[in-house]
């Protein structure tokens, strides 16, 4: 039976960068793992209904109305609440610079005098687990601890009572008057997590988004936009690994009520590339060298066993689960955990790599005796499984095939290796690189266009075509205004456009392996901007942006993939991918050169 679920575009995300919450517009913390985005959930009613865990806060009052915002260019959530009584607000957030992990809901009385209500129902490891709870602390100072195996979590604020296995709090607060209420997580072995420092944890919080940001460039009609997926990313970014997720959740289907449900908590060595690029073309090289650190930790040791994703710290065991334990967003089952596409061989990922690092060596970012010796060891490998078909950038579960934008990138990756030889004097065999650079060239152009037609095709067995094409000019293959370009662009229009937004490819055409469809994958959208741009069309460029930006939530968040029907996000969020598209459009549209400049 198909669950009610709140809809993926009402939820704001909190995060310390580490981790993240996911907390609804009616005052719903509905996601968070704890210490990390991958680890497992202590609340997962995002995935089933309020029995799998949850922190909801919010007024007494049910006909009470609520609007919302970041405070500036944080992560600070503003909830104001307006009921028959008064007004308050609910100010949340996560301490960026604390060793504990911490979730903290301020209430603040603005006007009258309002009634809240306060329901925990703490479900550790997906649901699995029903923590041991106990009252400690005094009469003014009460602490709810809950343990479970290995985990721990502490709740200090009003006195919390249970109800069967709920504990449910009560209070009010006036005018002028503030209430606290912390969760603290920590291991169940250490000593208890002790209380924080509300108002110093609030400062510094603010202060550290804020100076972050504060480096972004301004101007430009989608200034807003940009700087809010600036964050974004920002927040989707480990402080200590400097791995960067795809996504901050799991499991929020492709086509709900379906089985193209996937976890994204881990770093896409593409989608932390294409970051790493968003980051450079605006000023920030240290996350460069804190992903290239990153990466060399992960890949180390032989490049044959180089995989397309690993987990926050560099992990390489990811394999996917399927849990009984969490019913999924609208019944879409499965839930998974891991991702088995970590087996994949996806033929465009050490090119987004190699292109990322070349723009880290444009950017200013020194190479090391280690980063290079990584890239030619990836360049070897690219040689060894030149003509290897692959899997896709969509990660086909059906045959492999030459994909032509993996092909494009593989093209992509030797070329990067003699710009690094001939223009930077870093040592290789560029002539052996140049060769095969050529080759792959030819190959595409032979085999990669469709004679009748003149378009890229997506692969070298079909007349399809898949919006990755969009993708060959921002990487350098060939030029925005090429003949066959503009071919694919014409036909993208014609049989992956839905109601206005650009779809990955024909699901019809059978050539992922699975049942069901999806919806416009928004990044894929944003491609379309950047080409439209690139060749001219400024108001189609300026029309579709307009139409995917007014798709983000009203905290500026946007997902994997939108229903344009229903006007529902579709898929996990909040998306990297569509965020660092969003960056990459506005940035062409405004007539920056940015992140394309080192591709061309």
């Amino acid at each position: 039976m198909t669950t009610m679920s709140t809809p993926i575009e009402s939820y704001a995300l909190l995060s310390n960068c580490r981790t993240g919450a996911l907390v609804s517009d009616a005052g719903s913390i509905d996601w968070l793992c704890l210490p990390r985005y991958d680890d497992a959930s202590i609340f997962g009613a995002l995935l089933g209904d309020e029995q799998h865990g949850r922190w909801s806060l919010r007024p007494a009052d049910p006909a009470a109305t609520a609007t919302r915002r970041y405070d500036g260019d944080t992560f600070v959530l503003v909830t104001r609440w307006r009921s028959a009584e008064g007004v308050a607000d609910v100010i949340e957030f996560m301490p960026v610079d604390d060793e504990a992990d911490a979730v903290v809901r301020r209430v603040v009385g603005i006007e009258g005098t309002v009634a809240f209500e306060s329901e925990l129902l703490l479900r550790f490891d997906y649901a699995r687990a029903l923590p041991w709870v106990r009252q400690i602390g005094d009469h003014d100072a009460p602490v709810l601890l809950a343990i479970a195996g290995p985990d721990a979590v502490a709740v200090r604020g009003p006195r919390l009572h249970p109800d069967g296995t709920t504990h449910r709090a009560a209070f009010s607060v006036s005018e002028g008057q503030t209430v606290d209420s912390v969760l603290t997580g920590d291991r169940s072995y250490h000593r208890h997590p002790v209380a924080i420092d509300v108002d110093a944890a609030l400062q510094r919080t603010r202060t550290w988004w804020t100076d972050w940001a504060s480096r972004v460039e301004r101007g430009g009609p989608w200034q807003a936009a940009l700087m809010r997926s600036m964050l974004v990313l920002r927040a989707l970014t480990h402080p200590e690994t400097g791995g960067i997720v795809a996504a901050a959740t799991t499991s929020l289907p492709e086509d709900p009520g379906g089985s193209r449900n996937w976890d994204y908590r881990f770093v896409w060595l593409r989608d932390a590339a294409l970051t790493l690029e968003a980051y450079l073309a605006h000023g920030y090289t240290e996350a460069a060298r804190r992903w290239r650190d990153w990466l060399l930790r992960a890949v180390a040791g032989d490049p044959a066993d180089v995989q397309i994703m690993y987990g926050l710290g560099g992990e390489r065991d990811l394999p996917e689960r399927e849990l009984a334990s969490l019913p999924g967003y609208q019944g879409s089952a499965p839930v998974r955990i891991g991702n088995g596409a970590v087996d994949q061989y996806q033929g465009d990922v050490i090119g987004e790599v190699l292109v990322a690092l070349e723009a880290a060596r444009l950017a200013g970012v020194t190479e090391t005796p280690s980063s290079w010796s990584l890239q030619r060891a990836l360049l070897a490998q690219v040689v060894e499984w030149v003509d290897r078909p692959d899997n896709g950038i969509w990660e086909m579960r059906g045959d492999l095939h030459h994909f032509t934008h993996s092909r494009a990138m593989v093209w992509a990756a030797l070329d990067r290796g003699v710009r690094a030889v001939r223009e930077h004097g870093l040592a290789g065999d560029a002539d052996t690189w140049e060769r095969l650079r050529d080759r792959v060239r030819s190959e595409i152009d032979e085999t990669g266009v469709d004679a009748a037609g003149g378009h890229f095709t997506q692969h070298d067995s079909t007349d399809e075509v898949d919006a990755s094409l969009l993708l060959l000019p921002v990487v350098g293959f060939c030029a925005a205004d090429d003949p066959r370009m503009l071919a694919t662009v014409a036909r993208i229009e014609r049989d992956l456009l839905r109601d206005g937004f650009v779809m990955r490819y024909r699901t019809s055409a059978g050539t992922d392996g699975l049942p069901g469809d999806e919806h416009p994958f928004l990044a894929c959208s944003f491609w379309l901007v950047e080409q439209y741009a690139a060749t001219g069309r400024v108001d189609d460029a300026t029309r579709l942006m307009d139409r995917l930006c007014a798709v983000a939530n009203d905290v500026g968040l946007l997902s994997e993939e939108y229903d344009p029907g229903a006007g529902h996000h579709i898929g996990n969020t909040p998306q990297a991918l569509s965020h660092l598209a969003l960056v990459g459009a506005a940035d062409a549209l405004a007539g920056h050169t940015g992140r394309a400049a080192h591709r061309t």
